[in-house]
């Protein structure tokens, strides 16, 4: 089943890729959680192998471009002095969670049963979409860097003027 996940994770990556820009963001963001919760609660419920896997490929397919996205939606709010330290920390940040929650997980699981592992994914997907819907800033269309690097363009052209009058006085 793993590897329909992660099959899933790239087809995401590949066909949902071209669906973000034409979203935007925020939307897509929330509507990819949302049908990877539809998908993670059809796994859950639904007591079949093949629906199981199925359903375990869609969520993949719905979680995979959740952090290239996020990382776009981060570089359209940041400036782009803080772009590459932002983007390490997210990853890193990112590494150190998916190192930690799976240990924490099975150390729950191990105590409790295997019957806890739905409830618990379904309820990181759930804070998830409500962490993105609620705490994230809203990406207007104009928002992006290309307004920033107008204004820096602007900003060079107007410094080389000042650097020609300059010059033009020694």
């Amino acid at each position: 089943m793993s590897s329909r996940f992660w099959l899933g994770i790239t087809a995401g990556r590949i066909t949902l890729g071209f669906v973000t820009p034409r979203l935007g963001e925020n939307l897509s963001i929330i509507l990819y959680l949302l049908g990877a919760i539809v998908c993670q609660l059809l796994f859950w419920l639904v007591p079949s192998f093949i629906g199981g896997s199925i359903a375990v490929a869609f969520v993949g397919f719905f979680l995979g471009p959740l952090f290239p996205a996020a990382v776009v939606a981060l570089t359209k709010l940041l400036p782009k002095h803080l772009h590459v330290p932002a983007i390490g920390f997210s990853a890193a940040f990112g590494g150190g969670g998916a190192c930690v929650l799976p240990f924490g997980v099975g150390a729950i699981a191990q105590k409790a049963g295997v019957q806890v592992l739905q409830p618990i994914i379904m309820a990181m997907l759930v804070v998830a979409v409500l962490l993105w819907a609620v705490g994230m800033p809203r990406i207007r269309k104009g928002d992006d860097n290309d307004k920033m690097d107008r204004m820096a363009a602007a900003g060079v052209k107007a410094g080389r003027k000042i650097s020609r009058r300059c010059a033009a006085f020694v």
